[in-house]
């Protein structure tokens, strides 16, 4: 009702009062509904905060969820098993449980119709024959007192036994005087003495070839080599020693560099690379952490130390112009050869790093462990696989079969780390793995194609297992030229374990000829060179150092 109508009514002063208080709900309404918008506008914002929020806690979450992934994971490497095989006490685990399920049930050691592998044979070694008789009280009869008479048969048996013996090789040079008058004449010589490999030193060639060995082959610090000697009665001074092997480097250095020429000239390698210390200071450079880089292929092991990590380590050693295939863990260093750049140089990458990381996630993730299985069986599928290709000829019905399954099943699993990183709610640890899977899958499914491509980069790694061991027990490397024998050594045992040559039969013969002319590397060492050695003589390099052995002067 409006106030003119109040007033008609005849209720002016009632009409009035109304109409102010109309005015105020009007302007209370009008202040409510201020009051509501501005209510809205914080709701609004307080709900994107937490909304913000909500989304920050999940992101902190899963920050927090990969920071304790990662201290599980260095709290492994750091105190857990170093190897990858199965712990007989942890049969619960379902990561070592995936490695046992394909594995039929069977017992331990040898299983029934298994020829073995019968004793070892020992006839090579020296016999020294022990008569062993019956005591004279024994040798009567218990109730007469008669004597027995002695057969004439024995029953023989045999023992390996050991007997270290160090001596001292005394020289006798004969004189002999003229008994003519010729004019002129010398009166008296003299029998030459036997070539020293260092002049003047009272140490022989086969006491350096054994503290050589002792170092570079079983990995035994000299002080303590040393210290083993004295115990057998040779006191010798760590400072002789030292001096000696510093003048034979030299020697083996030719050696090596033909081993790297031979090296760079292969088609296929593996290369691996660990730390290494060097006590020198090195001009831009901070620290004594070197590097040392393996080089292997069927025929040479060349083993590099080098100041940096860099891409210019292995291009060096394979040549700017490297060509072949180069099968590698996936370090950037390779990946940045100029020879790989152009294509030239292919990298084969290792599944064994791959499978460690689907470990690395299963081990640091417990909830997502049977993810990690399924992955682990899969390459595991492919190992299988492969070994069942490679037991079959080349382009034999075998083979051809065994190839046909294996590309099946990189093709699937191909399709299945695809369809995984094309889900939304994949966890950020597996998509890191699958996305490194197919970052690199062009070099991992390169053995496909070329069955002479190993599926692994482990014979490398099994090749700095020596030196890794060496790097704990000696600390490195002194001095460069001890850095310069070290991997010089490293490089020769390596190599003459790839053609089955003792190594201490042929450094018996290297060293003795470099006696021979002097204390010095021989002017030719490719008659020494195990792939310019005919068959029938590395057959007697492959046995220890004997009379039979090569001399100095048997060298065709």
């Amino acid at each position: 009702m409006s106030a003119t109508m109040i007033e008609r009514a005849g209720c002016p002063a009632r009409a009035g009062e109304l109409t102010v208080q109309l005015a105020a709900l009007r302007r209370e309404v009008e202040q409510l509904r201020r009051q509501v918008s501005e209510l809205r506008c914080e709701a609004g914002y307080w709900k994107s905060r937490h909304a913000d929020a909500l989304k920050r806690n999940e992101t902190l979450q899963e920050e927090l969820a990969w920071a304790r992934a990662e201290n599980r994971k260095l709290k492994q490497r750091l105190f857990g098993r170093k190897s990858e095989r199965r712990a007989a006490n942890r049969r619960a685990d379902l990561l070592e449980q995936a490695a046992e399920e394909s594995k039929p049930k069977r017992k331990r050691g040898a299983q029934r119709g298994h020829k073995g592998h019968g004793r070892r044979d020992y006839s090579h070694l020296p016999a020294r024959e022990e008569l062993i008789e019956v005591p004279q009280e024994q040798r009567l009869c218990p109730r007469c007192g008669k004597p027995m008479r002695e057969t004439g048969e024995t029953e023989d048996s045999e023992q390996i036994e050991i007997d270290v013996e160090i001596y001292r090789r005394v020289l006798r040079r004969k004189r002999y005087r003229s008994t003519c008058s010729c004019h002129g004449c010398i009166r008296t010589i003299t029998a030459l003495a036997p070539p020293k490999l260092i002049p003047k030193s009272r140490l022989g060639t086969s006491l350096w070839v054994h503290l050589l060995l002792s170092k570079f082959a079983v990995h035994q610090p000299i002080d303590r080599a040393i210290r083993q000697l004295k115990q057998l009665g040779l006191d010798l001074s760590s400072g002789s020693v030292t001096d000696g092997l510093r003048r034979i480097e030299p020697m083996l250095r030719p050696v090596y560099d033909a081993l790297v020429e031979r090296n760079r000239s292969s088609a296929l390698h593996q290369a691996d690379e660990t730390r290494w210390l060097v006590f020198v200071d090195t001009a831009g450079k901070t620290g004594f952490r070197w590097w040392l880089w393996v080089f292997a292929d069927g025929q040479t092991v060349v083993y590099r130390l080098d100041p940096g990590r860099s891409r210019h380590v292995p291009q060096g050693q394979l040549g700017e112009d490297a060509r072949g295939v180069l099968l590698v863990d996936r370090y950037s260093a390779y990946k940045a050869m100029d020879s790989v750049k152009s294509g030239r140089l292919l990298l084969a990458f290792c599944w064994a790093h791959v499978r460690r990381d689907f470990l690395e996630v299963g081990k640091g993730y417990p909830e997502l462990a049977e993810w990690t299985v399924g992955w682990l069986k899969k390459i595991r599928h492919l190992y299988r696989l492969n070994r069942r290709r490679l037991k079959h000829a080349v382009g034999s019905a075998g083979f051809n079969e065994a190839e046909q399954e294996l590309r099946s099943a990189v093709e699937q699993m191909q399709e299945d780390f695809t369809a995984e990183l094309a889900a939304a709610n994949l966890r950020r640890p597996c998509r890191k793995v699958l996305e490194s899977l197919r970052n690199h899958w062009a070099g991992l499914t390169l053995f496909v194609d070329r069955a002479e491509i190993p599926m692994d980069n482990n014979r490398a790694e099994r090749l700095m297992r020596g030196p890794a061991l060496g790097r704990k027990n000696y600390c490195g490397s002194g001095s460069k030229w001890s850095g310069r024998l070290a991997e010089t050594m490293f490089s020769i045992v390596a190599t003459m374990a790839c053609w089955d040559v003792n190594p201490r039969t042929w450094l018996t013969w290297y060293l003795e000829a470099c006696a021979a002319v002097g204390g010095r590397a021989p002017d030719d060492i490719k008659p020494f060179l195990p792939w310019n050695v005919p068959p029938e003589r590395r057959a007697t390099l492959a046995a220890p150092p004997t009379a039979s052995s090569p001399t100095v002067n048997d060298t065709s």
